[in-house]
């Protein structure tokens, strides 16, 4: 954050009254002063609350841990003697520590995985941490990880996979499905407050045929633990991105037709983008490995923190929630490479995003809801963090909608960080961000489709004190809830756009035209 030095005595005078000529010429909209707009109508379709709370938690630290962690797998057979597993080190606390410190808000086990074999005490099986060595056999990781991340103040999910390779009954599909229910419940009614249930529809090749009642399933969750979101390749509450790799689509919609999808059967670019005249509220959800592997395997190493951070852009920054798994080793703890990786990629997501360089920004706007007189519409509400204060633009069909920010500097900057009140429902289809150059030319610098909860953009690095968001197209009046910058001086990005953005202005007066917002303004 610098000045700039003047390139002659009249140009950053004649920017500034530029810039401040076309914020007076926007079209203003009438209405009383005594009587206050109400707020705009949401655009269906909407969250739930226990949607936006899922949203408004970012990250998921997902705990892939079993039989396999023992067996150098990721598929158990689900005929390995339980007497493998025995992490005599086990430390649920230490698990929560790490997904605290590092920003995630809740963490999601492998209660069950493929091979059957159940991380609680299960009523319906022996194939469980009863018949294993660990805790002579009193053990029970579902429990621990409840108590830990409820003193530490953080969410439990649940992952209960469908396909069983150890149950006899499985193929049978009332009697599974009545097993399933039954092992559901235990689940939901032992351990408190559950935030999430994970399943999904893997199965291996040539496995038996099974039907799943799934809304059967679905209806039973949302009964026993209400706050509840389920996760699948089809929702009901949100839904699988459709890779394996973290990474949303650029555009990625949180709205979804449930009836379009099949779990274990969805298209995954369906999946990805999202359906912009979908009927349902379905966000996305990334889920990737900080390994190469889900489980735990000795000869492995983690990905780095630049890696991550590359991943956090393309999900996080996305509209989804990025899920990552973190597997624990085979003694029960999370190990200190993965924790070393987590730390430094908490500490660049942390220089990055911990401050809004646009926070002390003059902001206006091409119009305003009331005429600007109601402070719950206003352009400044764009700098206040969080979704539920907002700028609202007023009643009218514009072309486009537009916010300035003066920045009253000279800034450098490469990242741009967008959100809309989701709670009003997702609007914006396509935008783009502008900088004010030298030459009082208003050059854009990025592009985006799709805002939702969260949109992070980067672009090579750009330096202006006038910047401009241009909300092209948009479903509804557009709604943003927050809009900031920042230097991101980690990721591979390439120089100043100088030759983009104009080199600068020579001391020779000119005379320049800057189209704003469709009013030509002549400066001098």
């Amino acid at each position: 954050m610098k000045k700039k030095p003047a390139i002659n005595s009249i140009s950053q005078t004649q920017i500034s009254i530029v810039f401040l000529l076309s914020l007076l010429l926007q079209p203003i909209s009438s209405s009383s002063s005594s009587i206050s707009s109400p707020p705009p109508l949401p655009i269906l379709p909407i969250p739930s609350a226990s949607q936006i709370q899922w949203q408004l938690g970012n990250m998921a630290l997902f705990l892939h841990f079993g039989p396999n962690t023992f067996t150098d797998s990721e598929w158990g057979t689900g005929h390995v003697d339980p007497s493998v597993f025995n992490p005599t080190n086990l430390d649920a606390a230490q698990w929560v520590r790490v997904a605290k410190d590092a920003g995630f808000s809740r963490l999601i086990l492998t209660a069950k995985h493929h091979d059957g074999f159940c991380l609680w005490p299960s009523e319906y099986t022996n194939y469980s941490v009863r018949s294993s060595p660990w805790r002579n056999g009193e053990g029970d990781v579902v429990g621990e990880l409840a108590k830990a991340a409820k003193e530490a103040g953080l969410g439990l999910g649940l992952y209960l996979s469908p396909w069983d390779r150890h149950e006899p009954c499985y193929g049978n599909t009332l009697e599974y499905n009545e097993f399933y229910v039954g092992q559901m419940t235990e689940l939901l009614t032992r351990y408190g407050e559950i935030k999430e249930v994970w399943l999904d529809g893997a199965k291996g090749k040539d496995e038996k045929d099974m039907e799943y009642f799934f809304d059967s399933w679905f209806s039973l969750i949302h009964q026993l633990q209400p706050g509840a979101v389920i996760f699948s390749d089809a929702g009901p509450d949100c839904r699988w991105i459709g890779d394996e790799a973290g990474v949303a689509k650029p555009t990625c919609w949180s709205l979804f037709n449930c009836s379009a999808a099949k779990i274990g059967g969805t298209d995954s670019r369906y999946s990805g983008e999202g359906d912009p005249f979908g009927h349902d509220w379905v966000p996305a959800e990334c889920d990737v490995s900080i390994r190469p592997g889900w489980f735990w395997h000795p000869l492995e190493v983690p990905k780095s923190a630049r890696t991550l951070l590359d991943i956090y852009y393309k999900s996080a920054g996305r509209n989804c929630l990025l899920l990552l798994n973190v597997p624990p080793n085979s003694s029960g703890l999370i190990s200190a490479e993965d924790i070393q990786v987590l730390q430094e990629f908490t500490k660049i997501r942390d220089s990055i995003f911990s401050h809004n360089l646009a926070e002390n920004a003059l902001v206006d706007a091409s119009s305003t809801r009331g005429n600007g007189e109601d402070d719950r519409f206003i352009p400044s509400n764009v700098l206040k963090e969080g979704i539920y204060t907002y700028w609202a633009p007023a009643q009218n069909h514009q072309p486009t909608w537009s916010l300035y920010l003066n920045l009253q500097e000279f800034i450098s900057f490469n990242v741009l960080h967008i959100q809309e009140p989701i709670h009003m429902g997702q609007r914006i289809v396509e935008f783009h961000f502008d900088v004010l150059n030298d030459e009082g030319v208003w050059r854009t610098v990025v592009r985006g489709s799709t805002v939702g909860y969260r949109r992070i953009l980067k672009f090579p690095t750009v330096e202006s004190q006038f910047l401009r968001l241009v909300i092209e197209k948009s479903r509804a009046d557009p709604l943003v809830s927050y809009l900031g910058i920042h230097v991101d001086n980690f990721s591979h990005l390439s120089s100043h756009l100088d030759k983009t953005l104009g080199a600068g202005i020579n001391g020779s007066n000119i005379r320049r035209q800057i189209t704003l917002n469709n009013s030509q303004i002549s400066a001098v």
